[in-house]
């Protein structure tokens, strides 16, 4: 998708000096929102980006409303423009470390060597996706193989789906995806029949999905597109499009670091949250993935928003009541 009409992607001048009022870590869309509310609000704020958006492999984003369709990297090129008019510093390097100083301040320490200061921290570090080890995953990733059917379902609708299940929960994404096609083929993969309960199997049939117990080997591949699915016994089944389901990795290390309460989940261990994005170490807040497994790029840019503007707010309340 070409760039919108008018709209000249530059690139953010990358500094840091001194002591910040808000340092966000991480660029994506929960930290560039956040950055841009504070801008906004003449708050001094830095922009810690590593460089590594969980949406990287896609070439596009659909379900944002006046951005569906547009690239990832776009988008966050336009993000980063935008910050940039109103005075946000932005520096390609990753934290490290997040220490508590004296009264309300923190200390950020960057790969790059340097630490940089902050009365409040908001991270926004995203997750990682741990992919299936099957030969032809990881390499077609983001194109005929994908994990979320909001985001990929309708440009590969009526094709030959398949799901490699994990876990039991790939029979809920094997029913989700019968929205998009009425060809869809469970492969058990590495679940055995006997996981599937009396539940699973009728509502399995009642969408027409064809459950295939055995396990996948590779993929097969013509001409650079997905055309089926071979498993250990060698055969081969036609397939389109590929549903897996990551394993997800939080990457909390630097919330754990400050001793922010984490939650278990079915998805992995997030941090206890109020409404804003506060943790439970004051002056901490987090948003987007690194506050949940299903905070889709709207809703990590509504948290980064939602988190900038209370930061704001307590900060102006914090500093009269001083005065």
């Amino acid at each position: 998708m070409g760039r919108p009409s008018g709209v000249e992607v530059v690139t953010v001048t990358e500094t840091r000096t001194g002591t910040y009022e808000v340092v966000v870590i991480g660029g994506g869309a929960a930290g560039l929102s956040a950055a841009l509310v504070l801008g906004r609000s003449r708050r001094r704020t830095l922009v810690v980006d590593a460089g590594e958006p969980r949406n990287a492999p896609a070439a596009h984003m659909q379900g944002y409303l006046t951005r569906d369709g547009m690239s990832p990297a776009e988008f966050l090129a336009l993000g980063r423009e935008e910050i940039a008019r109103y005075g946000v510093d932005l520096v390609r390097d990753r934290a490290v470390d997040v220490t508590k100083g004296e009264g309300e301040g923190f200390a950020v320490a960057l790969a790059g060597g340097e630490t940089v200061h902050a009365r409040r921290i908001i991270v926004a570090t995203g997750l990682k996706d741990e992919l299936p080890s099957v030969p032809g995953v990881a390499e077609r990733f983001g194109r005929d193989v994908i994990h979320c059917p909001y985001c990929h379902g309708w440009e590969v609708r009526d094709q030959a789906f398949g799901v490699l299940a994990t876990t039991p929960m790939s029979v809920h994404q094997a029913l989700i995806v019968s929205q998009w096609s009425k060809d869809v083929t469970l492969f058990l993969h590495t679940l055995a029949e006997s996981e599937l309960t009396d539940d699973d199997l009728r509502r399995l049939a009642a969408a027409g999905v064809a459950v295939v117990p055995g396990e996948v080997a590779e993929l097969a591949v013509e001409d650079d597109r997905l055309t089926g699915v071979r498993l250990t016994d060698g055969t081969t089944h036609p397939c389109e499009a590929l549903f897996v389901a990551p394993r997800p990795i939080p990457q909390t290390d630097l919330l754990e670091k400050l001793g922010a309460e984490l939650r278990e989940t079915p998805f992995g261990a997030y941090p206890v949250v109020d409404e804003t994005g506060l943790t439970t170490v004051p002056g901490v807040w987090t948003a987007g993935n690194a506050m949940g497994f299903a905070e889709q790029v709207v809703n990590a840019a509504a948290g980064g928003y939602r988190a900038g503007a209370t930061i704001n707010g307590e900060l102006l309340i914090t500093d009269l009541d001083t005065a």
